[in-house]
């Protein structure tokens, strides 16, 4: 019988494959290549959408060489294929449509692996942090490239406080879990956000303006539309052949988990189930947004990515129901149109709260999509773009607030 680390080692490397042919089909070897290179030294603020900037091809190119620097962190430091691995690779795959590249995630892998040395930890420890923690990329590419330097000084520069950042990522992620006590799974999100918010005050108050980015494609790609449909046929497929006869009963034991972190369900029921939950979850957010008719472009590729691979590590179809009611409810109450950016990638990212519905039910689930639409409106100002994680950020401060609410009536009803 295959190993949870064999069958989802086989399901990413097919993804990552998949990811560079369709960077070559789509536009040809040379243009996705010379593409990929402009991306390196593009501006990576939200909102950035690659296949609009370099194209189609070049973005699938780069997203495909994130994925592999994933890849080899792990390696490195001796760690196999898991749900919550699985998830950052995933992550990290999908913002490198619209924002991580390989220049920008480097700085900070190095920074967070130098923050474990610092303490007398392995690097291997703070490895999912560090994997999350390129959401922090933007500011890198910021300084090198948006500053308006010297070359032979900005990008210098911008390595070092690259790696700064990611010194200091490890202790405020400790510190933000405790926040909201693991009911957001996008804990980097808050983090990042926290630290975004510095990031871009500081230009600020040097008299720098930092505008909000737009860069939202909406060209019909085949290649963008059939891309996330593939990845969910094949994860339900890899799902379906991991265990015969047990995967469904696997995926229905899945939907009774509350999905607080960490919830590796691989590891907790079994890849087959974990699998077919990743992949119906992403068919079924692939349905939604075609029938809303948003365009399939980097960022929604990205959020459903993001979808997909944390279908193995917190979401399932029966958490993350109440959040998208939620969220549609505030939109169709404040009139918000449902095709709009930030309202598109609020459905797919505000799942990061499913742990709240796994947990304390419909109910709060419901509150908790629709007080984060109010609130993601308003973050990405806040950090100017910095961290990639905006929903994160909204999430994590969704959560606290309801369970220090619910944690504290409970406390004092027990008295």
């Amino acid at each position: 019988m295959a190993t949870s680390g064999n069958v989802l080692s086989r399901f990413v490397a097919a993804t990552i494959l998949l990811f560079f042919a369709f960077g070559v089909l789509a536009d040809g070897p040379m243009p996705a290549l010379k593409g990929f290179l402009r991306l390196q030294t593009s501006p990576a603020r939200l909102l950035s959408d690659f296949t609009s900037i370099a194209g189609t091809g070049a973005a699938f190119i780069n997203a495909g060489f994130v994925g592999l620097l994933g890849l080899l962190v792990l390696r490195l430091n001796k760690i196999s294929l898991s749900g919550p691995t699985t998830a950052a690779i995933f992550t990290m795959l999908g913002f490198a449509l619209f924002g991580k590249t390989v220049l920008n995630c480097i700085p900070i892998l190095l920074g967070v692996s130098l923050s474990a040395l610092l303490v007398g930890k392995q690097p291997r420890e703070y490895v999912l942090i560090a994997l999350f923690g390129t959401s922090l990329g933007p500011i890198i590419s910021f300084v090198a490239f948006e500053l308006g330097m010297p070359s032979f000084l900005a990008i210098p520069a911008s390595f070092i406080i690259g790696t700064l950042i990611g010194i200091v990522i490890p202790p405020l992620a400790i510190t933000m879990l405790h926040l909201h006590q693991g009911y957001c799974l996008y804990n980097i999100g808050l983090t990042a956000g926290f630290i975004g918010l510095f990031a871009a005050s500081l230009p600020n108050a040097g008299g720098i303006n930092i505008e909000i980015m737009t860069d939202w494609g909406v060209r019909a790609d085949p290649w963008l539309i059939l891309a996330v449909p593939a990845l969910g046929l094949i994860a339900v497929l890899t799902g379906l052949a991991a265990g015969p006869g047990r995967s469904w009963k696997e995926f229905l034991a899945v939907q009774k988990l509350s999905g607080r972190l960490p919830s590796d369900y691989s590891e907790l029921e079994g890849p087959g189930g974990a699998l077919l939950n990743a992949g119906l979850l992403s068919l079924g957010y692939c349905g939604f947004i075609a029938a809303i008719g948003a365009p399939f472009n980097g960022p929604v590729i990205g959020g459903l990515m993001t979808v997909l691979g944390f279908g193995l590590f917190g979401k399932s179809l029966r958490n993350t129901v109440p959040i998208f009611i939620g969220i549609m409810a505030a939109a169709l109450l404040f009139g918000k149109d449902l095709t709009e950016s930030w309202v598109v990638l609020a459905f797919l990212f505000g799942t990061a709260l499913a742990p709240l519905a796994g947990e304390f039910g419909v109910v709060v689930g419901m509150i908790a999509g629709f007080l984060h639409l109010v609130v993601v409106e308003r973050t990405g100002a806040w950090h100017g773009g910095m961290s990639l994680y905006n929903n994160g950020f909204a999430g994590g401060l969704t959560a606290t607030l309801l369970v220090s609410v619910i944690e504290w009536y409970r406390s004092n009803a027990k008295r």
